[in-house]
């Protein structure tokens, strides 16, 4: 069955259920007073989490491990949407894939110019791809450079206030602890940097996503696609890392959370170069596991990347 039909069936599920339902669907607090919070990935829930604390009830749309790039929401999806108070995205092309985000929306009722919808990355100097033909599209991985990061925080920080006034002094005071932890990252990973020659900064992923991460902290980065979708790991891909990596000499690779993990197999067995460590990019690791949380799974990122590059790089 096609997507697209996938899709109708899906809504006319979600619009029979909307219809049935007759509680809390203008998007009024729950009963415990708390505000309704609907984020489209994990990454954006934790930032919500540590802004809004005891004052917010979020539901992440896309689950942990999964693809926000292109997503198949749930009935429950649109219920928890179309009853939130608020939406956050992330924005910068990640949601587009099969227009699954704008679709949900629009189901939900939460399309229009005064919807409570916001885009977190608003502020940020986009990267955009490289790819022939996506010139023009945004590279959407802002938040891996942790200065983004902070500029989430602060917009999420705003539109809680915005729509809690009344609890505008904790959500101040709790984006404010938070940054500062961001920010003593930020610089300890500057300083870690520092530790490593720069002919040997050089990051090879899956999957194209830490062109800002690498701007931020001086670090070259290389791919085997450029962003996920249904086109990942072809020969002509897999043919352009090996000669990157050969050319460059690069000692180490980086394989994600998220993605499959077997095309960067190959291209490790064909450069006989090592998959030095696991990271994190479009989702946090598993509640109580390394990367639950998105200050966690920067210090992760930071210190697998760092060290397998040292370590690799030795060996040479």
């Amino acid at each position: 069955m096609k997507r697209k039909t996938i899709w109708f069936i899906l809504l006319s599920m979600c619009v029979f259920a909307l219809t049935a339902c007759t509680s809390n669907v203008n998007g009024t607090k729950d009963e415990s007073g708390k505000l309704k919070v609907a984020t489209t990935y994990s990454i954006i829930y934790d930032m919500v989490k540590q802004v809004g604390g005891d004052k917010v009830e979020i539901h992440s749309l896309v689950p942990i491990g999964a693809n926000p790039h292109e997503y198949d929401p749930l009935p429950k999806d649109v219920m928890k949407m179309a009853d939130a108070n608020v939406v956050f995205y992330n924005g910068l092309n990640l949601e587009e894939g099969n227009s699954w985000f704008k679709k949900l929306l629009e189901t939900a009722d939460k399309s229009g110019e005064d919807a409570p919808v916001y885009q977190v990355s608003e502020g940020v100097e986009p990267i955009y791809l490289e790819t022939k033909g996506l010139e023009k599209e945004p590279d959407p991985h802002a938040w891996l450079d942790i200065n983004n990061g902070i500029k989430y925080v602060e917009n999420i920080k705003k539109a809680l206030i915005k729509e809690d006034p009344a609890n505008k002094a904790y959500y101040t005071q709790n984006a404010a602890n938070y940054i500062k932890e961001l920010q003593k990252l930020h610089d300890y990973t500057v300083e870690r940097v520092k530790q490593i020659p720069a002919e040997k900064r050089f990051l090879i992923s899956s999957e194209g996503a830490f062109k800002y991460f690498g701007k931020a902290y001086a670090i070259k980065t290389g791919y085997i696609w450029e962003i996920n979708s249904e086109n990942q790991g072809t020969p002509d891909q897999i043919r352009h890392v090996v000669d990157l990596i050969q050319t460059n000499k690069i000692p180490a690779l980086f394989v994600e959370t998220s993605v499959d993990k077997r095309s960067m197999e190959t291209v490790s067995k064909e450069t006989k170069v090592p998959i030095a460590g696991t990271i994190f990019t479009d989702s946090l690791g598993n509640i109580g596991t390394d990367g639950d949380t998105y200050l966690k799974m920067m210090k992760w990122n930071i210190d697998t990347i760092l060290k397998g590059l040292e370590q690799e790089a030795k060996k040479k």
